[in-house]
């Protein structure tokens, strides 16, 4: 006889059996047990035919990944949690960019591309990173900080739809990083600045240019971008050859009145400070290193000091000299590295100082070198000779000639030169007010003047979204420590060393001042003066270091 075949489930569709259908208190036929898995009993079931209520938004908890209602914050949470930028488009773009800079990359504001685009998916990323590199390679040239460097090169990027990249700042590179996605492997492109050429016309087409790039009611495309940087580029400077060589000796003689001289002063000043700059275009032009340009535009005015002296002319020699080292003096670089190094880019500060320090090194040597062979010759030169101030309205009008002619030798434009006489003129009357008139301590005085400098120059920026250094770097000369870098030089030449070392100390201080006061200004003027519109939350600095 047959055997009927039954096939068996799968292993996968077998349930074990529950206890109650291996009990002996099995429930009779037609009965359905309240352990039954087909059948529920509970009187909290919903009968058959009606839908369950739908829960209200509130009541819904979401995905088992998102926070439920009763979720409170961790003790290390702010009680008022984190606060939301806002950047309000009143605000500069300098400001915008420095914001988000000094900002964990977790907590910027997600861009918001603003300039057309050639294709449907955006610029190609290489040419967005080689134009914002070539941008910041101008700046970074120019004498422009680090910070502002960084923050123009990151407005360049955003603009294009690059948000998610970090510039990278030194003294002679630059690089700019860009990662897609965080799956995605990142693009990096570096530039190499090898030459510096001081140019503030130069530097403020190229700010326009980052302006017109970072604003939503101008359209540049990446082409027009690329068009625009090459004619900024192939322009020339605004002033020729001679007039840089004439405004060279303005700011030497006006300098030399700033310490007691008289005419015969200013016009010797301004002999040696233009054959000293004709000197160091012949040896630029032989490719010798900035060193030794400074070195031989050093002698010239030191050199006729001491001819004036040995030739027994009733003039203050020691006046001459000092108003020829004011048009050497890197008061530029010196600003500038100090800037970097309170605003946290410490590399870069450090190569701006060695620079400065080279060039100081330079002067000194060409100083002494005439210094040396006046003394062995019997020139009798004594610091005491150019201690005197000139008088108040005298002081105030060389002050000013020496801002013009020192915006001039910057290349700046001329829209910029007379606010920033201005600025120069103002900048010797606080200190002249704090010095002779209230006698206080120069150092103190040269901070608060330098300090004035500054906050003028970051407002006179701000409102016309420029860079503050040609309204600054100009307006800081009469403040440039010529004198006491002078009477260093000529007590070590007369083998008084600790006398020398005291007065090179003094000069030291007062340029630090300077830069010091300089930025300090400047912050000031970030901090509390705003643009309608902008809002009043303090904007956040770099936490680097916090002494634990």
């Amino acid at each position: 006889m047959g055997r009927e075949l039954v096939a068996e489930p799968d292993a996968e569709d077998r349930k074990p059996q529950s206890d109650e259908a291996r009990s002996a208190f099995a429930p009779p036929s037609g009965v359905a047990s309240a352990f039954d898995e087909s059948h529920t009993t509970s009187e909290f079931a919903i009968p058959q035919g009606l839908a369950p209520p739908e829960p209200s938004p509130a009541d819904r908890e979401g995905s088992a990944f998102s926070a439920p209602r009763t979720y409170r914050a961790p003790a290390f949470t702010p009680p008022t949690g984190i606060p939301v930028v806002k950047l309000t488009k009143e605000v500069p773009w300098q400001d915008r960019m420095r914001t988000m800079l000094r900002m964990p990359v977790a907590e910027r504001p997600v861009a918001e591309p603003i300039q057309r685009t050639e294709e449907d998916g955006g610029p190609a990323v290489p040419r967005v990173l080689d134009l914002t590199l070539r941008i910041g390679e101008l700046l970074l040239a120019g004498g422009e900080g680090a910070e502002d460097v960084e923050a123009a090169m990151f407005a360049v990027c955003r603009s294009y739809g690059l948000d998610r990249c970090e510039p990278n700042v030194t003294f002679t590179l630059l690089s700019m990083s860009y990662q897609p996605s965080l799956v995605d492997d990142p693009v990096t492109a570096s530039r190499t600045v090898r030459r510096r050429a001081t140019d503030y016309t130069r530097l403020a087409a190229v700010f326009q240019l980052v302006d017109d790039i970072s604003d939503d009611e101008t359209d540049v495309s990446l082409e027009e971008a690329y068009r625009r940087l090459a004619e900024i580029r192939r322009n020339r400077h605004p002033y020729p050859g001679w007039v840089l060589t004439g405004a060279a000796g303005l700011l030497s003689g006006s300098a030399s009145i700033l310490v007691g001289g008289d005419l015969i002063v200013f016009v010797a000043a301004a002999i040696g400070a233009m054959l000293g700059d004709r000197l160091a275009w012949l040896f630029a032009g032989r490719g010798l290193p900035e060193f030794y340009q400074f070195t031989v535009a050093a002698m010239p005015p030191a050199a006729i000091g001491i001819a004036l002296t040995l030739a027994h002319v009733d003039v203050k020699a020691s006046a001459v000299i000092t108003g020829g080292l004011y048009a050497l003096l890197p008061g530029r670089a010196l600003v500038a590295g100090v800037q970097d190094g309170l605003t946290g880019f410490y590399i870069t500060a450090a190569a701006r100082l060695l620079e400065v320090m080279y060039f100081y090194v330079g002067i000194v040597t060409g100083v002494l070198l005439a210094l040396y062979f006046g003394v062995k010759l019997g020139a009798e030169l004594t610091p005491d000779a150019a201690l005197s101030s000139s008088q108040p309205v005298w002081g105030i009008v060389a002050s000013m000639m020496l801002s013009l002619a020192f915006a001039v030798l910057l290349q700046q434009e001329r829209s910029t030169v007379l606010m920033v006489t201005l600025n120069g003129g103002v900048a010797w009357s606080v200190f002249g007010a704090m010095h002779y008139a209230g006698e206080l301590s120069p150092v103190a005085s040269t901070a608060v003047a330098a300090g004035v400098v500054g906050l003028f120059g970051q407002l006179l920026s701000r409102f016309r979204f420029a860079s503050a250094l040609p309204y600054t770097t100009a307006a800081i000369g009469p403040l440039l420590p010529g004198s006491a870098t002078y009477f260093g030089l000529l007590a070590i030449a007369q083998s008084d060393v600790d006398a020398g070392l005291v007065s090179l100390s003094k000069a030291a201080a007062l340029a630090m001042a300077i830069a010091i006061g300089v930025n300090l200004g400047s912050e000031i003027s970030r901090l509390f003066m705003r643009l309608p519109g902008v809002s009043r939350e303090g904007r956040r600095a770099a936490k680097r270091t916090r002494g634990f």
